[in-house]
């Protein structure tokens, strides 16, 4: 072994034991070893940071922004309503939530997947009477199987895909991954519904994200298009059912009603006065195509104030003025004993004309208020939910005696907009499969478009990228080309061969698949697809076969990540809601990665032959 050879086996064995050491993050631990390999002359200085600009790196981050478009526009609210059975069995239920999720995942990333169907997968478990975890784990699993059947789902597709770019064999489609992916999503999906969710533990949620804050009263306004007009209290509490949510009253041609009959027939303009979750919202809002009314007061009302702020502020902000809704946020405040807010109502207080912000629900424990938003007296304990910007709501807190309790999330489909930015993904989508323009081109003519037709606004768009991803894979992969360089991959590819795979090919094939499955459960996917893929082309060349079994082998094994809540950002989402402990997953996760090689294996050697 040459001098540059040990110094790239160090640098390597150091960061995978700081990967699995996880007391720095997995970017700073990337960083570090990429710094490393130019201080030990293994990566010239002047293509230390070439990485940030491989294709694979630009497609996770663009993937990221379309993603990020879907969830904003209420695309995924759209299709989890249309898709998901509301009183099916469990069989029914857990195969269309599993089976969404995969979906999704297969062409979005699939943390934002996992992350929109949580709360679905939480509900569903209530209704179902299973713990949170018995739905949370099987929905975890599906999201990160999805992800794998084609060449956007995950990270390391998109590795692999460069890897092989560069190895002079072209880089796989769109849909090269589904040949193989999605028979293993299938049978492995389906091993879970049958029998796999029997052996997730049945354990309490352990915390609980945010603050669970009861029933709110809210108002929502009846628009033009809304499916509520025309309907009557019954059939519109009939459509709320599932959301948890009761009217409580309403309010006609400036008249209100508390008591009125199930029969009495709405229509636009009216106001209806609606108990409900803070998390249900959404799903008030979008099932029947209602707005809250605070919002629909401040575009009316506020029009002449709001256009005279923005003639006074035009020559400050004309470079980058935006819509005021780019830095609206939901937020949770406690009116505290003693709050100068005691006795007043939100007409009272001003608060639009003061502090530019709404009051849009109000919880009350232990009583109901049939009296309008506006006009409702706060007192000591009151939980308020306010919209506007997070400076002003923090302003209006400080002032006035409130504690903050938690940021809601409130996505309020817009159909314009869902159509818009799944148009944007499936052209995305199209532009790549057939071959119009390279992957990354196709990507980022998408993400032009979201911020031009404002899926995503312009100035979240650098919110929606995850960035230590990024950095992680800019800094790995002039690191994974110096194991190419200093010929470090073909001495550990000929060491596999001749000591354990003792020259057969099919050997070599299945332990680089379980080897890179074994890496991917303690370290991050992307780090385990980068050190792999040197090595899987390595054993190729030195066996003389299709470097692209092993490829694949890799990108299969590197999603696969079932052991340990700390494989997949997905698991670790639902460590702490679904009540688990880090022994919980191999319970389920070993049988499903067993199931993963026995199906892969011979479809490898089917669909890519030695």
């Amino acid at each position: 072994m040459t001098q540059e050879q040990w110094l790239i086996l160090a640098i390597l064995a150091g960061t995978v034991v700081m990967f699995l050491w996880g007391r720095w993050r997995h970017d700073m631990v990337a960083l570090g070893a990429l710094l490393a390999c130019v201080l030990a002359g293994l990566v010239a200085p002047a293509d230390a940071f070439s990485g940030f600009g491989h294709p694979a790196v630009i497609t996770v981050a663009a993937v990221l922004v379309l993603s990020q478009g879907l969830q904003n526009s209420g695309a995924v609210d759209a299709l989890t309503r249309t898709v998901l059975p509301a009183k099916a069995g469990r069989l029914v239920t857990l195969s269309a939530l599993m089976g969404l999720g995969a979906f999704l995942s297969g062409f979005m990333n699939n943390v934002g997947a996992m992350a929109l169907l949580m709360p679905v997968a939480i509900h569903v478990a209530h209704r179902l009477e299973l713990t949170p975890g018995q739905v949370l784990m099987p929905l975890a699993f599906g999201t990160i199987l999805g992800g794998m059947t084609t060449l956007i789902g995950t990270p390391p597709n998109l590795i692999v895909s460069g890897f092989r770019a560069e190895a002079g064999l072209g880089s796989f489609s769109m849909f090269d991954f589904t040949y193989i992916g999605l028979p293993v999503a299938a049978v492995a999906i389906a091993f879970v519904l049958i029998i796999g969710w029997r052996l997730v533990p049945a354990r309490k949620q352990s915390g609980v994200e945010g603050f669970e804050a009861g029933a709110y009263i809210t108002e929502v306004r009846i628009e033009e298009d809304s499916k509520a007009a025309g309907l009557s209290l019954r059939e519109i509490e009939a459509e709320l059912a599932d959301a948890d949510a009761q009217i409580i009253g309403i309010v006609q041609r400036e008249v209100r009603l508390i008591a009125a009959s199930p029969g009495r027939r709405v229509h636009a303009g009216d106001i209806l006065m609606i108990e409900a979750e803070a998390d249900a919202l959404t799903e008030v809002l979008s099932t029947l195509g209602l707005k809250l009314e605070e919002s629909v007061e401040l575009d009316e009302a506020d029009e002449d104030e709001d256009e005279q702020k923005e003639q006074d502020q035009e020559e400050q902000e004309a470079e980058d003025e935006a819509p005021p809704t780019d830095d609206i946020v939901l937020m949770e405040l406690a009116v505290r004993p003693g709050s100068v807010l005691s006795g007043r109502s939100a007409s009272d207080i001003s608060l639009r004309t003061r502090y530019g912000i709404n009051l849009l629900a109000l919880s009350r424990e232990g009583s109901r208020t049939m009296k309008r938003l506006r006009s409702i007296n706060l007192q000591s304990g009151d939980l308020l939910l306010m919209q506007g910007p997070p400076e002003a709501i923090s302003e209006f807190a400080a002032d006035n005696g409130c504690v903050p309790l938690a940021q809601r999330e409130l996505r309020i489909p817009d159909k314009r907009k869902v159509w818009e930015s799944s148009l944007i993904m499936l052209f995305a989508i199209g532009g790549a499969a057939f071959g119009l323009v390279p992957a990354v081109i196709s990507f980022a003519m998408g993400v032009l478009a979201s911020m031009a037709l404002r899926t995503v606004p312009p100035r979240k768009v650098y919110e929606a990228i995850d960035w230590p991803v990024i950095v992680l894979l800019g800094a790995l992969i002039p690191v994974a080309n110096a194991m190419q360089t200093t010929g470090t991959a073909d001495l550990i590819a000929r060491f596999l061969i001749e000591s354990v795979a003792q020259g057969n090919a099919v050997v070599g094939l299945g332990l680089i698949l379980v080897v890179t499955m074994f890496l991917s459960d303690l370290m991050n996917n992307a780090a385990t697809a980068a050190v792999m893929c040197p090595i899987a082309i390595g054993i190729a060349n030195a066996l003389g076969v299709n470097a692209d079994s092993f490829l694949m082998a890799v990108a299969i094994g590197a999603s696969c990540a079932f052991l340990t809540p700390i494989g997949h950002q997905n698991n670790t989402l639902i460590l702490g809601p679904g009540g688990f402990r880090f022994s919980d997953y191999w319970k389920l996760g070993l049988p499903v990665e067993i199931i993963v090689v026995a199906v892969a294996l011979p479809l490898l050697l089917i669909v890519w032959p030695l």
